[in-house]
């Protein structure tokens, strides 16, 4: 049976959606078509992804287009209430941003300067250990995924986060105010969700299985070029560890021991 890729790449988002992994999920394709199929998808073949954000070329208008395009393809509404703000990928000052970098004479561009934030995708992430029912849990790519469906909203991996990257729908996101979202759904291939579960940024797993950067990182490149860099930090030769081997980068609680993947060019 002859596959083409994106055929292949329908049938293994459609055994991730369902959890069918193993044996069980490459049953559904013809021997042969899985190694010549993953051949031709280089992008969704990284062993631990992970970004490096260039704060010299971030600004505001940056991060709104950033964070524009990764709350309209993942559905995420605007309730206008900052108490129940849910957000995947946003905007916050240094001092809040890096609370372990603490140096009084800091250049005051950084002072007052905003970074951008999302899901650290850790590599010892504490919230997968917290989740009672697994709906928080580790790619063998390093993405910590979140399955809004198995949720039960006890709030235990928001406790365990260390980063604040977790939100949690107090009130149905669909019925969220016309006003503000006029549009809402703009993504239909991108389910909502109901009240009471917890959500995070992703990496935009399902963009990453059609060989697509994440929408947050298309957007800033778009804008400013080289902002945002994405790629395979176990590759030696991948663009985001060519970047970090040339300029001097800090992470957010690296002391911690969680292994944050988000890498900040200073």
């Amino acid at each position: 049976m002859a596959m083409d890729r994106r055929e292949f790449l329908k049938i293994a988002g459609l055994t991730a959606f369902l959890g069918i992994g193993g044996k069980a999920g490459l049953e559904l394709l013809a021997p042969g078509d899985v190694e010549a199929a993953v051949k031709n998808a280089p992008l969704t073949a990284g062993k631990k992804w992970g970004m490096a954000v260039d704060v010299q070329l971030l600004d505001e208008a940056v991060m709104d287009k950033c964070v524009e395009a990764c709350h309209t393809h993942n559905n995420v509404p605007d309730v206008g209430n900052p108490k129940e703000e849910l957000k995947w990928i946003w905007k916050e000052t240094y001092d809040h941003s890096f609370p372990g970098q603490e140096n009084e004479y800091l250049a005051g561009r950084y002072k007052q300067k905003n970074f951008l934030l999302l899901c650290n995708h850790c590599t010892n992430p504490p919230c997968c250990r917290a989740c009672p029912t697994k709906a928080t849990w580790k790619r063998e790519d390093g993405i910590v995924m979140m399955d809004m469906h198995r949720c039960i909203g006890c709030r235990f991996c928001m406790a365990a986060c260390p980063y604040g990257a977790r939100s949690f729908n107090w009130g149905d996101p669909r019925k969220a105010p016309k006003e503000l979202n006029p549009n809402y759904p703009t993504n239909p291939e991108f389910p909502t969700r109901n009240k009471g579960v917890v959500e995070k940024c992703t990496f935009c797993a399902e963009r990453l299985a059609k060989g697509q950067y994440p929408a947050c990182v298309e957007a800033g490149n778009k804008a400013k070029p080289g902002v945002l860099v994405f790629g395979d930090l176990d590759d030696p030769k991948s663009e985001v560890r060519l970047v970090l081997g040339k300029r001097y980068s800090i992470r957010r609680k690296p002391e911690l021991g969680t292994g944050p993947n988000i890498y900040y060019m200073i």
